[in-house]
């Protein structure tokens, strides 16, 4: 009986090994203030504005009272476009200080809303929902553009904020946006098995607070250690989170995957193959079903934060060429990479 047995066993250990690792990866997805090398002896001190807290630009009031810290970065000499720009779980509006000023020299405005639960917000730390914070982009969307009518409006979301950006350009998508950039989006839909125990855990323990110390194992979010350490240090990250708000970045990202087939945008999808955060084959799932129009472009050495790499310039360049001259390849070569990638086995490439 027992030798009869084992081999469904053996299937079970693997089955629940490998949704424990899932979970494992989106603590790690999560809690990005935590993905750094090794702990030193004694806690880090922030150096020079590491821990700077810098005031926003602006307060804007949303449809049902609630009110979006936005800091902006304007563009150099004329704006030719202007991004607004969805920040990840945990982080804030400053997650664009590595770009912002690549794209201001370039034409391009950055406006980064810190997003319902996160940053400065009055609800930081609690999750809203999905609708809500779709519906907070359009609504900030629309504002922009009603400030600045004439020109072209981007919504670029990174990582969680890919997965809302994803979302927004669904039908039926606001007209007044030119198109949709996703850096790292943060778009997986868990295996049924990984969900159920994540429900589970949910309903036992749902105040559960997560910290860095629950994450296993070494996570790169980016190779850039300043770009780390302002992330960790800054006043507005977030360094724990209860588990009903991961089980909304859970369901969340499970929307954005299946959005993919329905985005009706013109749409910029940036992935790194070193991304430890979101995985190759989730990705390459949310590649295959998106329109053909859609242009995809991989960085070759790219991590989660692609944006805040050391070669962070050329994903940033990526962004104002389409941006500004859309029917130009790419100038790091993204658009040849990604058909390469996609052409082969994308798993190969999973950290």
């Amino acid at each position: 009986m027992i030798r009869e047995f084992r081999p469904h066993s053996n299937r079970c250990h693997a089955s629940l090994l490998s949704s424990w690792r899932t979970i494992a990866t989106l603590l790690g997805l999560s809690l990005l203030a935590a993905c750094s090398p090794p702990k030193p002896a004694r806690a880090p001190q922030p150096r020079g504005q590491e821990a700077a807290l810098i005031p926003a630009t602006l307060h804007l009031s949303l449809s049902d009272g609630a009110v979006a810290p936005i800091r902006v970065w304007p563009a150099t000499g004329q704006t030719h476009a202007i991004v607004l720009a969805l920040h990840g779980f945990g982080d804030s509006r400053d997650a664009w200080e590595f770009s912002a000023p690549q794209l201001a020299a370039a034409g391009i405005e950055t406006i980064a809303p810190d997003l319902r639960g996160f940053g400065e917000t009055r609800s930081r730390g609690a999750w809203s929902s999905t609708a809500r914070m779709v519906q907070d982009a359009r609504e900030e969307a629309l504002w922009v553009h009603a400030q600045n009518p004439g020109i072209p409006l981007y919504v670029m979301g990174e990582s969680m904020g890919g997965a809302v950006a994803t979302l927004l350009a669904t039908d039926p998508p606001p007209e007044t946006i030119s198109g949709v950039i996703l850096v790292s989006p943060a778009i997986w839909r868990f295996d049924p098995l990984s969900r159920l125990m994540l429900d589970g855990l949910d309903v036992i323990a749902p105040d559960w607070v997560f910290t860095g110390a629950h994450v296993p194992g070494e996570h790169i979010a980016t190779n850039n250690l300043a770009a780390l350490r302002r992330l960790y240090f800054d006043p507005l990250t977030l360094h724990g989170f209860r588990l009903d708000t991961l089980r909304g970045l859970v369901m969340l990202m499970a929307s954005g995957q299946d959005a993919a087939s329905r985005v009706q945008l013109p749409l910029l999808v940036l992935y790194g193959d070193q991304d430890q955060m979101i995985p190759a084959p989730p990705m390459a799932v949310f590649w295959k079903h998106l329109p053909p129009a859609a242009r995809r472009d991989l960085i070759p050495g790219g991590h989660h934060l692609l944006l805040r790499d050391r070669n962070g310039r050329n994903a940033t360049g990526d962004i104002a060429s389409w941006v500004l001259t859309p029917d130009r390849l790419l100038p790091s070569g993204g658009d040849v990479a990604a058909a390469a990638w996609m052409a082969g086995d994308p798993g190969h490439f999973m950290p």
